[in-house]
């Protein structure tokens, strides 16, 4: 992988997606939850509901966003591709193939990873439940980090996918 590829995926997919994931999802929260004093660890409208939301809903629509503005990269050509191949990397064929369906994929795999770590880490800390400031913070902050996190291996998946199916053609 070339420098201009790390640098693609670990400042403007990954730096780039926390700033924008922690802004978007401050926002999401102060809608969401505005007139609440506080938001309850567990119950209807709780962290740990959001948390399993966020988890999920951030992977795909990352996934819906990322993989065409990535793949439209690389055919402007101000993005080259990989070269890799489902043969030569079996990982890529761990996903599926089409976007909409590699996003659920990714949902329920950080639904099933990070959403049990980040619940019970609040729990650990004996968190029973967060002032709205410090609830909109919080999910700001999760966003980011699950952003910086999944987004560059979206499109790591999408740049080696985009020029596999181009080679295959």
């Amino acid at each position: 992988m070339s420098p201009a590829h790390r640098r693609y995926l670990l400042l403007e997919q990954g730096v780039g997606a926390a700033v924008v994931n922690f802004m978007l999802n401050a926002g999401i929260a102060a809608l969401m939850f505005r007139g609440a004093a506080t938001v309850p660890l567990w119950g209807q409208q709780s962290i740990a509901g959001d948390t399993i939301g966020t988890t999920f809903l951030l992977p795909l629509i990352t996934c819906l966003i990322v993989t065409p503005l990535a793949q439209r990269q690389l055919r402007a050509g101000t993005l080259s591709g990989l070269g890799w191949t489902r043969s030569s990397h079996p990982v890529l064929g761990l996903l599926p193939r089409r976007t909409f369906p590699r996003g659920l994929a990714l949902g329920v795999i950080c639904v099933v990873l990070a959403a049990p770590v980040s619940i019970f880490t609040l729990g650990a800390f004996q968190v029973a439940a967060m002032s709205f400031g410090q609830f909109v913070l919080c999910k700001a902050a999760f966003a980011a980090v699950l952003g910086a996190v999944v987004t560059p291996v979206i499109a790591l998946w999408a740049i080696a996918e985009a020029q596999s199916t181009e080679q295959a053609a």
